[in-house]
């Protein structure tokens, strides 16, 4: 059999050499990867904080007052009780989680003399008050 004839495999040198670059592509890319999904939760987290806040502003159209803190989010799809203006649903489905599967926060009257009657906000990755970067609160 001729040496032309014989398949040709890979040395343990060139598989070294090819894992090696492997692993250093991934060491470059993936923080930058990591990182970007970090972005693309705080931003889905601003996008559902703004169509709650349209919500919102829905419901007060109607009823001519924002839902009680008692109420709260849960208005905007149920018609509360003492609402005979109510004309919702004012939500297509549930109240989402924010993208780090906490529930948003909604207070009424507004604690912080937003520009708003109301607070709406997430308190980001880490679920508390406060942080910066992911953990930073996000706030209509």
């Amino acid at each position: 059999m001729s040496r032309a004839g014989r398949q040709r495999g890979f040395t343990l040198l060139e598989l070294l050499v090819v894992v090696a670059i492997i692993g250093l592509l991934v060491a470059y890319v993936g923080p930058r990867y990591v990182s970007q999904i970090g972005k693309s939760e705080t931003a889905a987290a601003r996008a559902q904080i703004e169509a709650l806040a349209k919500a919102l502003d829905a419901f007060r159209l109607d009823t001519g007052h924002y839902p009680s803190a008692a109420q709260g989010l849960a208005a905007l799809r149920e018609r509360p009780a003492s609402e005979a203006k109510w004309n919702g649903p004012y939500l297509q489905k549930d109240v989402p989680a924010d993208p780090w599967g906490k529930s948003y926060v909604y207070r009424l009257p507004s604690s912080n003399g937003s520009r708003n009657d109301f607070d709406l906000l997430s308190y980001g990755r880490d679920g508390a008050p406060g942080g910066s970067g992911e953990n930073a609160d996000i706030t209509y």
